[in-house]
């Protein structure tokens, strides 16, 4: 039975190993590769997503986003949108009925308005720290909430880095990856919760059941290029 407590606190995620996102990583820097991941996004029943703007350290100064993550279990993509701005497939996918997972939501409908005025909060959207409620897990970050059900840490290193570079590094690729991902990953743990019951909580409110998509899936390598997506011989839906 998982055990899950109404807090964690920042030493005892310091105690616990990282995770990291270890499936397949698609950085989209066009907009025919955009419709590409579209294409195949439009497929799956959940999807996490986040997004990535370029810290600030002056009074007044501001940067519009520039990186927007949307991932399965095993799949994700990262949409330069310094580079290629908000595509037409991108903004019909987030108002589509594809169910999207997210965290602090409209944080990140404020940002994407910002860069086009798209209204993404029209969208299939479920926002985790509305949802933990029901377990009476009062943490809202991502961080504490994924080390209180899975006990491993998501590190935050690379928050504050520079999304607008010219090329994102290793390390923001993976950070950024994992974030996204991470969303799908506690919201299929907590559905299972819910339908299942296999839980122990402390002050625990009242708990309101409902009927969830469950994601599961293989993790795959991570592959360079997009079009192994579309290629006969490894197409993977």
């Amino acid at each position: 039975m998982r055990q899950i407590k109404n807090k964690i606190t920042k030493a005892e995620i310091a105690q616990m190993p990282k995770v990291q996102f270890s499936g397949r990583i698609f950085v989209i820097y066009t907009e025919d590769d955009a419709e590409k991941a579209v294409e195949y996004l439009k497929t799956q029943h959940i999807v996490g997503v986040d997004t990535e703007t370029r810290p600030s350290f002056r009074k007044g100064v501001s940067h519009k986003v520039a990186l927007l993550q949307i991932a399965t279990t095993d799949t994700c993509f990262l949409f330069r949108l310094n580079r290629i701005g908000m595509p037409v497939s991108l903004q019909d996918f987030l108002i589509s009925d594809v169910l999207k997972i997210g965290l602090s939501l409209k944080d990140d409908f404020m940002v994407l308005r910002r860069r086009r005025d798209v209204h993404a909060e029209e969208g299939n959207w479920i926002e985790l720290q509305d949802y933990v409620k029901r377990f009476g897990i009062e943490d809202r970050s991502l961080q504490k909430i994924y080390a209180n059900l899975f006990e491993q840490k998501i590190s935050k290193a690379q928050r504050l880095s520079n999304w607008e570079a010219e090329t994102l590094t290793e390390s923001q690729i993976n950070y950024a990856a994992t974030d996204a991902w991470a969303c799908v990953e506690i919201y299929n743990c907590l559905s299972e919760m819910e339908q299942t019951g296999n839980y122990e909580a402390s002050d625990l409110s009242t708990v309101f059941f409902r009927q969830s998509f469950i994601g599961v899936g293989n993790k795959f390598k991570r592959q360079s290029a997009i079009n192994l997506l579309f290629s006969p011989t490894k197409m993977i839906f």
